[in-house]
């Protein structure tokens, strides 16, 4: 933990105009920008072309999360608007059945306008398939930074279908404008599936269901793909310069065995695909270190791999999951984590990292710091020199360790 006590957030800052930040996608997902960094020093091409830079034969690893219209607007009475933004179900926990549920469901939230709710239900018609119904939200309790809110409605509709009809997308607060139609596809990857993310894993974005052909068709590139529901903490700054007094947001993650035994096949030749899909694959290292110990609380906590000794290898801890899954009849591992991943970290996984340009001072930068030392902060000034669009619907870069 010592090298954790020298890490200063303002040396991960960086200056970011707002006419950098990427605002709109581009015409066409693959059109980017792609920065790539290696033994060749930094190169630059379309990200159209990524397949040039990826050896055959290795794996890619996505996030195949879906974003969820996790917006949802009420007005009072007196007409004021109350936004009431779906972070994570409380009850029931589990993002399937709480999707799900029909009739009733409660929801850990933050709630825009909260001030103007004094208290008492809100409600609104809703219109699903044909139906149109009332949902209502109750606050059933509020500790500042966490609002459980119970929505109850008297229709067959799913919460799922009231939120893709009557929700909004929620784009990051950095683009500072309300979310259009066409949003509802672009800031969704190509190959999104399960419900339950409140932002997207923007690096997937770059890719088209032709890239993707052709990756595994002509480069022989696998795939594999991980669940990761990306939370709404991804977009918090570190405000503090120690990051040791910064909480990290917990996210949920699942990991198909098959995804486990990819990843123990082509170890040493694998590339991930965004900063969700490393977070939740170097916290499966630190979640067989607990199983193997005998504990029963699947989770990786926030400082857990700079506190513990492992006791497994990287091969090791792969072979341990997935026989765990084939003993209690698994096919997939579904746990959280909290890890936050910092400069001084030993990947485990990961050789090279499909990614964006992140925020100054994020957690996320603090990430690929992690992953490519002070070699980011010639990267970050070459693409601002070579008019790379920052953030969510920006350009994108492949780094190789």
């Amino acid at each position: 933990m010592d090298f954790l006590q020298k890490i200063n957030m303002s040396d991960y800052n960086y200056e970011l105009p707002d006419n950098r930040i990427a605002k709109f996608p581009l015409a066409r997902r693959d059109a980017s920008k792609l920065l790539i960094t290696g033994s060749r020093g930094i190169e630059f091409d379309s990200f159209s072309s990524i397949g040039s830079y990826l050896p055959e034969n290795g794996l890619l690893v996505f996030n195949n999360t879906k974003v969820i219209h996790a917006r949802l607007l009420f007005r009072k009475p007196t007409g004021a608007a109350i936004e009431i933004f779906c972070l994570e179900p409380a009850i029931p926990a589990d993002y399937q059945q709480s999707f799900a549920a029909s009739g009733t469901c409660t929801w850990h939230c933050l709630v825009g306008n909260k001030k103007k709710w004094k208290g008492g239900g809100l409600s609104k018609l809703c219109h699903v398939s044909g139906l149109t119904f009332e949902i209502s939200a109750l606050i059933l309790s509020d500790t500042g930074d966490d609002v459980q809110i119970q929505f109850r409605w008297n229709a067959s509709a799913s919460f799922a279908e009231i939120l893709a009809a009557e929700g909004n997308i929620p784009l990051p607060p950095y683009l500072n404008r309300k979310a259009e139609a066409s949003d509802a596809i672009r800031y969704q990857t190509v190959y999104s599936q399960h419900d339950g993310s409140v932002a997207a894993p923007t690096a997937g974005l770059h890719f088209t269901g032709e890239l993707l052909e052709n990756l595994r068709s002509k480069q022989h590139i696998n795939t594999e793909a991980i669940t990761l529901h990306v939370g709404a903490g991804t977009f918090k700054p570190v405000s503090t310069d120690n990051p040791l007094q910064h909480t990290m947001h917990r996210e949920h993650y699942l990991i198909p065995l098959t995804s486990i035994e990819a990843i123990d096949r082509y170890f040493g030749n694998i590339t991930i695909t965004g900063t969700t899909s490393l977070r939740a694959v170097e916290s499966m290292y630190w979640l067989a270190q607990r199983l193997y110990k005998g504990e029963e609380v699947l989770e990786t906590t926030q400082w857990e791999p700079y506190r513990e000794t492992p006791v497994l290898n990287p091969r090791e801890a792969l072979a341990f999951l997935a026989d765990y899954c084939r003993k209690n009849n698994l096919n997939c591992l579904q746990t959280s984590t909290s890890v936050m991943i910092v400069p001084g970290y030993e990947f485990r996984y990961a050789n090279r990292l499909i990614t964006n340009f992140h925020q100054p001072r994020s957690t996320l930068l603090l990430l690929v710091a992690a992953f490519i030392g002070e070699q980011w902060k010639n990267i970050y000034a070459t693409a601002m020199k070579n008019d790379f669009r920052f953030l969510s619907y920006g350009d994108s870069m492949l780094l190789v360790r």
